[in-house]
């Protein structure tokens, strides 16, 4: 299984999200092809009702902590309530491009 439906499975087995998407961001960093090291988190869940932002992060943190101990670098997150996912009209942010060298940065 990899790094990518691990982290899939945990969040939909703890969150029970309505919305979930994992994105592997790894491609924009200086790692090897294939890696799998940085991952964007977008989770839409009644769980993080009634919980401040730093507690939605450690949540998913704690659900996570054996991969963030083994192999993921980078974890961004936006973990919202349907409420909040509603009134942003379903939008993302953007993630910033790597400020360390990126591959995206060499190859331009």
């Amino acid at each position: 299984m990899t790094v990518q439906q691990t982290i899939e499975q945990k969040v939909q087995a703890a969150l029970t999200p309505s919305h979930l998407d994992v994105i592997n961001e790894s491609h924009m960093h200086s790692v090897p092809s294939g890696s799998e090291s940085h991952f964007k988190l977008v989770i839409v869940s009644k769980a993080f009702e009634k919980l401040s932002l730093v507690q939605r992060h450690q949540k998913v943190n704690g659900i996570l902590a054996e991969e963030l101990k083994h192999g993921i670098h980078a974890l961004s997150m936006e973990t919202l309530t349907g409420l909040e996912w509603e009134d942003r009209g379903g939008k993302t942010m953007a993630s910033p491009q790597c400020p360390g060298g990126g591959k995206a940065e060499k190859a331009g």
